[in-house]
């Protein structure tokens, strides 16, 4: 579903905005690396974190991701997440790997943080530019 004249938005550094359903109803949005790979979205966070919360109670999602060099190309994506990474070290070794990609050195989180990483399945896309 993602064109492939978009797929370097999502794997070359550009920052997404990820926009979840708080329990009232009303949306909240976060900056997020992330990750593209088998037809999936990916991004990495900490359980601790209002996303993740908000991801568990409704997995239904939305990203704007602007190409940094022109914000008026971009790809919307609309979608659900299908699978949450609770393996401590493919979480951390990913997020270490995005850390390279987004600012070129490892992003070593806190030992005690835990990380997931969840995978976005896209029901409907958009692009510009």
């Amino acid at each position: 579903m993602i064109p492939e004249s978009y797929i370097d938005l999502l794997m070359d550094g550009h920052v997404a905005h990820l926009a979840t359903i708080n329990p009232d109803g009303t949306p909240q949005v976060s900056p997020i690396w992330v990750d593209y790979s088998d037809g999936l979205v990916l991004f990495n966070t900490a359980k601790l974190r209002k996303k993740y919360r908000n991801i568990k109670k409704n997995p239904n999602v939305a990203l704007s991701i602007p190409d940094k060099s022109n914000p008026y190309r971009y790809i919307t994506i609309q979608g659900i997440v299908v699978e949450e990474e609770e393996n401590q070290k493919v979480a951390r070794d990913h997020i270490a790997t995005l850390g390279v990609r987004y600012f070129d050195k490892e992003f070593i989180p806190p030992e005690e943080e835990v990380r997931v990483i969840f995978k976005i399945k896209p029901k409907y896309v958009h692009t510009s530019g």
